[in-house]
């Protein structure tokens, strides 16, 4: 991750993968109402897909204050009338942040859609569970979850390359690593989300939609 002089950042996986996950995201999120990103990181993401996304709302956020600087400094740099300024949430808090705020007008614009990229993988197993839970308490009926990045699929790993990444993960922290969907899928059903569709996508990764039953 590179850093500018000011306080905006870079993650180069943005410029790859943002196209692609435009192009499942125009498919799957609900056609209006807002969109709560988590873990928005650098801030790339929150600014292309807003205004390619209208007339929806999204809201970043992230639990660390160096991104969350970085959200703002990128919104100011590319502004555009439908991003929120970016909440603090951890995942793995009993109650996020945006369930206490009234940055979201709910009247207008209810919150209906969760978007994660590339979370689960770089978090303790704790993150995808309150990641979960969040989302089952967030979303109405119908409400769209869509998670983006590698996946294991029945323990095994998908690629060469997804293994030598999550050696790499485990090698930074044993607490990280590639989960396993099947995992994954079955907390998202104790927790009343559906799974919907699995789509292949760039790079060996996967994005997994649920809507909330």
């Amino acid at each position: 991750m590179s850093i500018t002089n000011d306080a905006r950042q870079y993650a180069p996986a943005t410029q790859r993968n943002r196209e692609p996950i435009l192009e499942i995201l125009r498919r799957v999120l609900p056609a209006k109402g807002t969109v709560l990103e988590v873990a928005s990181g650098t801030g790339e993401h929150a600014v292309f897909f807003a205004p390619r996304l209208k007339p929806r709302q999204w809201l970043p956020s992230d639990p660390n204050p160096q991104m969350r600087a970085s959200i703002a400094a990128w919104s100011t740099y590319e502004p555009t009338d439908n991003l929120y300024p970016p909440l603090a949430i951890d995942v793995r808090t009993p109650s996020w942040s945006v369930e206490k705020e009234s940055s979201v007008d709910g009247d207008t614009s209810p919150l209906n859609a969760i978007v994660s990229i590339n979370l689960i993988h770089i978090a303790p197993w704790s993150a995808c569970w309150g990641l979960i839970a969040g989302a089952s308490r967030l979303l109405p009926a119908g409400g769209i979850l869509y998670l983006y990045g590698p996946f294991k699929r029945n323990g095994q790993h998908t690629a060469a390359s997804n293994a030598a990444f999550d050696a790499s993960l485990q090698a930074s922290n044993p607490d990280w690593g590639v989960r396993d969907l099947e995992d994954v899928v079955a907390i998202a059903q104790d927790h009343h989300l559906v799974l919907d569709q699995i789509y292949p996508m760039p790079a060996n990764n996967l994005s997994v939609v649920f809507h909330h039953s």
